[in-house]
């Protein structure tokens, strides 16, 4: 019996070496995986937010006042296409009026019909212009969006903020730090962007 009992002592013992060394040896490997898994992740105090006054943004950024410019000039001069057509249908108009009293019924119903599609053609041109104008202030502010996007990017590499927001007054935002306001920065540097492209 004693025989038997000192080859099971030993395997037993051995074994329980080799449970001692592998449960060891995954432990610290596991812990190596945290570590290097930790030390990869983003630390939570590392947590950072910026914002932009979007008002002062337009007001400062030269991109944007010239955006503003053409999308008035375009406004003035449909402005003018439309006063032109009108004075035009005007004259028309009086013209027809001055000769009402000398005109047969025939003639009198052409110049009904004729003064009806003038103001037809001048609603149509009115709404094809208004679209156009529609059309080049989306074009333009999405390429103002585009191009403030890009920047923050860009800007983000260096500063590694989590969220850059733009800010509104009356919007959402109840308290802001001016710590945190880095809207001369954006300025600053999107208009020195804008010069380079004008150049």
């Amino acid at each position: 019996m004693k025989q038997i009992s000192t080859p099971l002592s030993i395997i037993a013992l051995i074994a329980t070496g080799v449970l001692f060394y592998l449960h060891f040896t995954h432990t610290e490997q596991l812990r190596k995986q945290i570590s290097t898994s930790v030390g990869n992740s983003h630390d939570s105090t590392n947590f950072r937010i910026a914002y932009f006054d979007i008002d002062s943004l337009q007001k400062n950024y030269n991109s944007f006042k010239d955006a503003e410019n053409k999308i008035k000039a375009k406004e003035n001069a449909i402005k003018g296409q439309l006063s032109e057509l009108n004075n035009r249908n005007q004259r028309r108009l009086k013209e027809l009026q001055d000769k009402a009293t000398g005109m047969s019924q025939a003639e009198g119903e052409s110049a009904q019909r004729e003064l009806a599609q003038l103001q037809q053609n001048f609603q149509q041109k009115e709404l094809e212009l208004d679209q156009e104008l529609k059309r080049l202030q989306m074009d333009e502010m999405s390429g103002l969006q585009q191009k403030v996007e890009i920047f923050l990017k860009n800007y983000n590499k260096e500063k590694g903020y989590s969220f850059i927001v733009s800010y509104r007054p009356g919007e959402f935002i109840y308290y802001k730090d001016t710590v945190y306001d880095i809207t001369m920065e954006i300025v600053n540097g999107l208009n020195a962007e804008y010069a380079k492209s004008k150049k």
